[in-house]
């Protein structure tokens, strides 16, 4: 199961039916953003289409000389565009083609409007999702209730429809200030997306030295970011050559500035004794001496409390009130502060199916340090989603059925070959890298993960702002969605 191919397969049927000749492309906004995620506007222009247009654009001119690739979810606005669209047409002939059900009485009001006779054909192809990468894909819907590269890319820099804003980046030239990160068109990211931070630098490190070998003179260090920037800079050809790598030099050195600017190095290492170790005792010391660090964010230092507050919210010497007495001295807005008591209230013991947490004795975090580049050195973390433990139990027959009903005649205990999970509420890039790995490692078994949306940190607690914020039942019933974080 591929859902990039899938998509693909659907856009190069579109293309096809249309024949021979010049063509444009009519979406709206949606089927823009899943086209763009699997197809580079160069690949599509080899097929002819030359034209990409909104069909609700009021701008558009008459050009009878373009067949029209009509790519829509099949929403009341779209048809009625189409509608208004089909009694003046501007293309010769249309191919129309819906994301998902049609009705028969949107399909008549659309023969009604063709008076001049151009549809040639009206289909229901359904690829109604952005595929982020070949086994995730999103719905990119927000208020329904990390730690890789493109996980760390998502939740510091943000990875919309795999697009990056960079144009706050100090020093950012033009052609930088927004990147696109596509396993599809990019070989070193589809190569490299599953690999820590500390490992991207040292893979780009490497690609820079092989190319100085083949070029012995002046060869240059390369022990920081800083090194990096300066050598794609003296080395023109070797940006020309690899182009993809020296936009991650400048992803990679915006990472790194922003883990040393808001010390993500400790935090990272003392939320992963949060989540994986039972010492209270260790755990509030270590919340407590990064609160009382003023290089701390404010969005890192809530995190924290939050983490601790799920952790230990029925331990017999918790000290949640003091450590949001600590928010408060530090200035932490109030709206912040309220995000810890939602984020219990939505996905709380009281509130939990099963619990997230499965915590081992105290041991010391395994750590290492890649040396080799300055700036980009990485904690090996602990923690795996619940969705791991889920999937595994899944393989091997072992769900339980109170927790996991189904429908139909095949038992739980039945080896499956096809997995398609869904997150209602969002999933995250942990997940996903969960299932690359169980995918990797699990012959004959292909998981495909897909969720309303892809969180990060700000997106996930704006969107328990918003469940909680709303009567206790609906709250209650959003905080259901807690059982797999």
């Amino acid at each position: 199961m591929n859902v990039t191919l899938a998509v693909k397969q659907y856009i190069s049927k579109m293309i096809e039916n249309s024949g021979p000749g010049m063509k444009v492309l009519l979406m709206d906004r949606e089927t823009t953003s899943i086209v763009s995620v699997v197809y580079t506007q160069s690949e599509i222009l080899q097929r002819e289409v030359y034209l990409f247009e909104r069909i609700d654009s009021q701008n558009r001119d008459n050009m009878k000389h373009l067949k029209a690739i009509c790519f829509l979810r099949p929403t009341k606005e779209n048809v009625e565009h189409l509608i208004q669209e089909l009694r003046r047409p501007k293309y010769s002939v249309y191919f129309i083609y819906f994301s998902n059900v049609i009705s028969k009485s949107e399909i008549k009001a659309l023969a009604e409007a063709d008076e001049q006779e151009v549809v040639a054909e009206v289909q229901e192809f359904y690829g109604d999702f952005i595929a982020v990468n070949p086994h995730v894909f999103s719905l990119n819907l927000q208020g329904v209730a990390r730690w890789t590269y493109q996980a760390m890319v998502h939740e510091l820099l943000g990875l919309n429809n795999n697009r990056i804003d960079l144009s706050r980046v100090p020093g950012i030239s033009k052609d930088l200030r927004e990147v696109v990160l596509s396993a599809e068109n990019d070989e070193f990211y589809a190569n490299n997306l599953y690999l820590n931070f500390g490992e991207i630098g040292t893979n780009i490190k490497n690609l820079m030295e092989d190319f100085q070998k083949k070029r012995p003179k002046g060869q240059q260090k390369l022990e920081s970011i800083t090194d990096m920037k300066a050598f794609v800079d003296n080395y023109p050809q070797f940006k020309k050559m690899s182009g993809t790598v020296s936009k991650h030099v400048t992803v990679v050195g915006e990472l790194s500035r922003l883990v040393s600017e808001r010390l993500l190095m400790e935090v990272s290492e003392v939320e992963q004794e949060l989540a994986c170790q039972n010492d209270h005792s260790n755990a509030q010391q270590s919340v407590r001496r990064l609160l009382q660090n003023p290089r701390l964010s404010e969005l890192d230092a809530v995190r924290l409390v939050m983490l601790y507050a799920l952790r230990y919210e029925r331990h017999s010497s918790s000290i949640l009130p003091a450590l949001m007495d600590e928010l408060s001295r530090r200035g932490v807005s109030e709206r912040h502060r309220r995000m810890v008591k939602s984020v219990v209230e939505y996905g709380g013991k009281r509130v939990r199916g099963s619990d997230l947490i499965t915590p081992t004795d105290a041991v010391a975090i395994t750590k290492q340090f890649f040396k080799g580049l300055s700036g980009v050195e990485n904690v090996y973390t602990q923690h795996q989603p619940l969705l791991h433990d889920t999937l595994d139990q899944l393989i091997k027959g072992r769900l339980k059925d109170s927790q996991f009903p189904y429908l139909g005649a095949s038992s739980l205990r039945d080896r499956p070959q096809d997995i398609i999970v869904f997150l209602i509420g969002g999933a995250t890039y942990e997940e996903a890298l969960t299932v690359y790995n169980l995918n990797r490692n699990t012959p004959g078994v292909r998981i495909v993960l897909g969720g309303s949306s892809i969180h990060n940190t700000k997106s996930f607690l704006e969107e328990v702002m918003s469940a909680t914020s709303h009567s206790g039942d609906r709250a209650q019933g959003s905080g259901r969605h807690g059982n797999r974080r």
